[in-house]
């Protein structure tokens, strides 16, 4: 049987619009060169002139400067609030999560005939018994909002559809310990969550997917990409292990579907 292997992960990509900037300097292998003779001298006390090596080059080097949330990444319990409600209180950072919730079967769940910037969980139950599926234990949920569409632009950020915390709860209900979007958020849009606050004053309106995670113990997979190439609803693993940042709210990922052929 073989294997293939499907990214579902969006770029890192400084050129694409952001909210919070992202800054990529690419340092060519002269300049790798250069920099690693100064810090040779500096941390080292060993003098090297670049000019001896071959061809005058040594290594290229990226410096980037971007927060934790740019690109594919998962958050971790502590990135939902300084305290939790269950355990001892003290909610997980992402270096500290147990590696196997970040490997499972996928289920992928369809949003994109979803009207407004918000689903319950009529609209997951609805699409549930669409596909004929619930998620088992361990499942990776998947949301397909089509939000992928507009990576890179303003509209990215403002045009999408996320989850109530009834929603949510509905699929934790399930035994799911991670949930993804190909959204900037899980929660609806920052514009459409302030509006449906001052409509009604209603504080559990105010990003109740993330705030969810201060009661149960869970991850969001945010800023998903090119969920539209898996071959249907289920049949396939999600890989999408964090890198390990110590003490942080969230961490990158190269999140990857393995589908059996």
């Amino acid at each position: 049987m073989s294997m293939r292997i499907i990214d579902i992960s969006s770029a890192v990509d400084a050129s694409g619009w952001e909210p919070d900037e992202v800054r990529h300097e690419v340092l060519s292998p002269r300049d790798g060169a250069v920099h690693m003779s100064e810090e040779m001298r500096r941390h080292f006390g060993v003098e090297f002139d670049p000019d001896e090596l071959p061809d005058g080059e040594f290594l290229s080097l990226d410096r980037l400067t971007l927060t934790s949330h740019t690109g594919t990444h998962i958050d971790a319990p502590s990135h939902y609030g300084s305290r939790a409600h269950y355990g001892d209180g003290r909610p997980r950072n992402i270096d500290e999560l147990p590696l196997d919730w970040f490997y499972g079967p996928g289920l992928l769940l369809d949003l994109t005939g979803c009207e407004g910037p918000t689903a319950g969980a009529g609209d997951l139950e609805k699409e549930l018994a669409r596909i004929g599926r619930v998620p088992e234990p361990g499942t990776i949920v998947l949301l397909r909002t089509g939000a992928f569409e507009r990576v890179g632009t303003e509209r990215y950020f403002t045009d999408f559809t996320g989850l109530d915390g009834p929603a949510v709860n509905l699929l934790l209900d399930h035994g799911v310990r991670v949930i993804g979007t190909d959204a900037f958020s899980l929660d609806a849009p920052f514009g459409a969550v302030i509006r449906r606050y001052r409509e009604t004053g209603d504080r559990s309106v105010l990003w109740p997917a993330h705030v969810t995670g201060r009661q149960r113990e869970y991850c969001q997979i945010e800023r998903l990409g090119n969920l539209a190439a898996l071959p249907g609803c289920d049949g396939f693993h999600v890989a999408c292990f964090p890198v390990k940042i110590a003490g942080a709210g969230a961490g990158w990922a190269r999140a990857v579907a393995f589908v059996d052929e």
